[in-house]
């Protein structure tokens, strides 16, 4: 291989290891892993009271657009 060669490959690798375009989508993974292993653990200590409180919460909020969907058929 002839020296020019050899440079440009060594400039397109050093330019491809230098690119920091993916850093961030790398660093929101990490964030995101690190808080999904948080709410694993947190619902493994309460031993289901905060899945009861979840699903609570879950359950009046479908509640309400029930309430609210039934409430626009009858005004219509």
């Amino acid at each position: 291989m002839s020296p020019q060669l050899l440079r440009s490959l060594r400039e397109a690798l050093w330019d491809y290891l230098a690119d920091e375009d993916a850093q961030g989508i790398t660093e929101y993974g990490a964030i995101l892993s690190f808080v999904a292993i948080l709410v694993a653990l947190a619902f493994g200590f309460y031993n289901g009271s905060l899945s009861q409180a979840v699903s609570k919460a879950f359950s009046s909020v479908v509640s309400q657009l029930e309430n609210m969907s039934a409430a626009a058929a009858n005004s219509s």
